[in-house]
C-alpha cells in the first residue's frame, strides 16, 4: 500500500447523511446558510428573514395534526391523460416522473385528523406535483375531501399552491373550478366551514375559483396570491404597479384577505376558527 493509500484511509469521512450538502440549508431570499436540522425545526421558515419555504402535504400534516397522527384520504380513481397530450414529452410520462419525485398519486392530498381535539378534514395542494395544477385528479380530491367533511360533520380546510389549470387536460382541467364550487356549496348548505389558507404561489385559474371562495381567507407571510403576472398584467393596463402588489400583505391591507399567518401560529389560529366557526360540530 502506498503512503498517498494509508492517508486517504486514514481520514475519517462523513457518512453521506452528514455531508455538508445536507447539513446545511440555503434560504432561497436572503441567501443566508442554516442549519438543515434548525431549518427542519422552524418549520422550514428562514429565522433570519422568515422566508416561508414552499412545503408538502407529509409536512403539512405532520405539523398541523395532534401528534402528527392523521389518516390520509385515498385518491380518487380518475381517467388519466384524457385528451392523449404530448407536448415535447408525453403527459403520461410527465405524470410518472411527477409521482417518482413527490411519491403522490397527484397534486392534491387530503389527511383527516384532529386540531387540539377539533375533526378536520385537511387538503394539501403540492407545488412539486407539476406545479400543483389544477387538473381532473385535483378536482376529484376536492370534491372527495369535501363530502368526507360533510360526513364527518367538520370543516374543511385547504391549503393551496398552484401555477393555475393543468394545460395537459384542456378543457378539462377548467371544469375544475364550476364542479370545485358546485362541492362547495354543498358544504355550505350543511352548515360546515370552508377555510382556505394560500400559500406561496396560488395563482390562475385556481385563484379563479376554490381559493377564493372561503368563508376565512388565511395567507402565509409573503404569499403571491393572483391571477396573471405583474409583467403580464402591467402589459395590458400600460400602467406601472406597485412593488410586492401580489403579496400577501398587500391583499391583507386592501382587503382581499382576512389575515396573514405565520406557520408557526397556525396551528392555533386554525384551531380558533373550528371553535368560532363549527363549535357544536367540533367539541362533538
Amino acid at each position: 500500500m502506498s503512503w498517498l493509500s494509508r492517508v486517504r484511509n486514514g481520514i475519517p469521512f462523513l457518512p453521506k447523511r452528514q455531508t455538508a450538502d445536507n447539513l446545511w440549508h440555503k434560504c432561497g431570499k436572503c441567501g443566508t446558510m442554516i442549519f438543515t436540522k434548525e431549518w427542519e425545526d422552524n418549520l422550514k421558515v428562514c429565522p433570519r428573514c422568515e422566508h416561508h419555504d414552499r412545503i408538502g402535504p407529509v409536512d403539512r400534516f405532520a405539523y398541523l395534526f395532534d401528534g402528527g397522527k392523521h389518516e390520509v384520504l385515498p385518491a380518487p380513481e380518475v381517467r388519466e391523460d384524457p385528451l392523449r397530450f404530448k407536448d415535447t414529452k408525453r403527459y403520461t410520462d410527465r405524470i410518472k416522473a411527477a409521482r417518482a419525485a413527490t411519491h403522490e398519486r397527484d397534486a392534491l392530498q387530503n389527511a383527516r385528523g384532529l386540531i387540539e381535539g377539533q375533526k378536520a378534514i385537511v387538503g394539501v395542494q403540492d407545488f412539486a406535483f407539476m406545479g400543483g395544477s389544477m387538473g381532473i385528479g385535483v378536482g376529484a380530491a376536492i370534491v372527495a375531501g369535501i363530502r368526507a367533511a360533510i360526513t364527518d360533520a367538520c370543516p374543511y380546510i385547504l391549503f393551496t399552491a398552484a401555477g393555475g389549470a393543468r394545460m395537459q387536460e384542456g378543457i378539462l382541467s377548467l371544469m375544475q373550478m364550476p364542479r370545485t364550487t358546485v362541492a362547495l356549496a354543498e358544504l355550505r348548505e350543511a352548515g360546515l366551514p370552508y377555510i382556505v389558507v394560500l400559500t406561496d404561489p396560488t395563482t390562475g385559474g385556481v385563484t379563479a375559483s376554490y381559493a377564493m371562495l372561503g368563508d376565512v381567507q388565511l395567507a402565509e407571510p409573503g404569499a403571491l396570491i393572483g391571477f396573471a403576472g405583474q409583467r403580464v398584467i402591467e402589459q395590458t393596463i400600460r400602467e406601472k404597479l406597485p412593488e410586492g402588489f401580489q403579496r400577501a400583505e398587500y391583499l391583507l391591507e386592501h382587503g382581499m384577505i382576512d389575515m396573514v399567518v405565520p406557520r408557526s401560529q397556525l396551528r392555533d389560529r386554525l384551531a380558533q376558527l373550528i371553535g368560532y366557526l363549527a363549535p357544536e360540530k367540533a367539541a362533538a
